[in-house]
């Protein structure tokens, strides 16, 4: 463990956070049973990818996959709420998940382009920024540089089941603040909405919803950004108005007609991609701007997003 990192990691989390976090990676970050929401983690059984990588090639469908992995889409998704504040009418966000920058060079060159014609208030990250979940990740780092050179404005993240801890610094030295747990207050005049975001809540199990959402008074608008989809009932019980998140990759490798042969999360499966509803609370789960375990999209394109927020 860098010595540096560690005190930065203490002044921004303070002892017992930085260290309670560390720990916990250390005690389960390879591991491929028993931890985390799922009991079986194949993104950490690293094996089976290169069998499922000759599979897809003995198939034909290899080639195919790793073009349809680059070709990022730009979608647009308006909501409408009676509880925005007027002066956020039109309020738009960039939503980017599930980056994996050291997976496909390719991508995050489409990537970079898109960003630098898209128009927002402000950019969100909904983790996952590395390929391998443990190890070294000076690369990880160096790519999200190279990506948030083309992000405008204010730009929030949090942390997904494939980042470690010790990234923070590293990440919020390029100027993207990270949540962990923690909220926000956007203001515009005399208005305000409020944007929280909790850490890892799928492998890692650190989420904290109740501290990340004490600073909200109640009855304001607010946003919960999260890694996973996992935790839409006690978001929406804790009366979050928009929960922002990704992890699903929208099944990454599906049959005709998007269907995903798994989500690789317990949720609902209308929950696993694009816009949904869970009583009060509106949700949206990014299928991803990456790929995980083989850099191949099939029947399941990759994404960037633009929230536009409207009142009424």
């Amino acid at each position: 463990m860098n010595k540096e990192i560690l005190l930065k990691l203490e002044q921004r989390l303070g002892r017992l956070h930085a260290r309670q976090r560390l720990g916990i990676e250390t005690d389960h970050e390879a591991q491929v049973f028993g931890q985390g929401i799922n009991f079986f983690h194949i993104e950490n059984w690293y094996s089976v990818h290169s069998i499922i990588r000759t599979a897809l090639k003995l198939t034909g469908l290899y080639r195919r996959g790793r073009r349809n992995a680059a070709r990022i889409l730009v979608r647009h998704n308006d909501i409408r709420f009676k509880e925005l504040p007027s002066l956020f009418d039109g309020f738009t966000i960039l939503h980017i998940s599930d980056m994996h920058v050291d997976m496909n060079e390719g991508a995050m060159r489409h990537l970079m382009e898109l960003a630098d014609g898209l128009r927002y208030d402000l950019c969100v990250l909904t983790g996952d920024f590395r390929g391998k979940t443990f190890g070294p990740f000076a690369a990880t780092l160096n790519g999200i540089a190279r990506v948030r050179a083309h992000l405008d404005g204010p730009v929030y993240g949090v942390l997904g089941n494939h980042d470690t801890i010790q990234m923070i610094p590293g990440l919020e030295a390029m100027g993207i603040r990270m949540l962990l747990n923690e909220c926000e207050t956007i203001v515009r005049d005399d208005q305000r909405i409020y944007l929280a975001g909790i850490d890892d809540a799928h492998y890692f199990k650190v989420d904290n919803i109740e501290k990340a959402g004490s600073q909200i008074p109640d009855g304001e608008f607010s946003i919960l950004l999260s890694h996973t989809p996992e935790i839409y009932r006690q978001a929406a019980h804790a009366d979050f108005n928009l929960l922002l998140s990704g992890h699903t990759h929208g099944g990454q490798i599906c049959l005709p007609g998007s269907i995903p042969i798994t989500l690789d999360s317990v949720l609902p499966r209308r929950m696993g991609a694009g816009a949904w509803q869970y009583h009060n609370m509106i949700g949206y789960t990014s299928v991803g701007a990456g790929s995980s375990i083989v850099a191949v999209r099939l029947n399941c394109p990759p994404e960037i997003t633009l929230h536009h927020l409207r009142r009424g």
